[in-house]
């Protein structure tokens, strides 16, 4: 199976060929993506306030977009996390709410993207995409 030659906000080739140029590998870890953050903003809002829970939160967010290609949502993530750390290391004392803003709108618009490719991909697939 091949891989979209563009998608908005994912860096396709350079992930692939992280993943030893294995197409299906992406589609699988696009897949995963897809089903594990499906509920994520729900809950990383629940854990607002709670500096230690919502970094580790953040960064889970902020490992599997790099694993994707979505470097612009894993660069916001880390931003926010960088934020989260200092506030736990007691180098600074809030978050200021535009990083939460940021990552937010990154994320609805990454996890919508993944997930059109994922069910396109699934169709194309004859039903699965890995």
């Amino acid at each position: 199976m091949s891989v979209p030659h563009t998608l908005e906000g994912f860096e396709v080739n350079d992930a692939v060929e992280r993943m030893l140029g294995q197409p299906m590998l992406w589609w699988q870890t696009v897949g995963l993506f897809v089903e594990h953050f499906a509920n994520w903003e729900l809950s990383w809002q629940e854990c607002i306030g709670d500096y230690a829970r919502e970094q580790k939160s953040v960064h889970a967010l902020r490992s599997a977009a790099a694993n994707v290609g979505a470097m612009a949502l894993s660069r916001i993530a880390a931003d926010l996390e960088n934020q989260l750390l200092n506030c736990l290391a007691g180098k600074a004392t809030a978050v200021p709410e535009h990083f939460r803003r940021n990552l937010m709108d990154s994320f609805r618009q990454t996890f919508q993207v993944a997930a059109e490719a994922w069910h396109s991909g699934s169709h194309a697939a004859g039903g699965r995409a890995c």
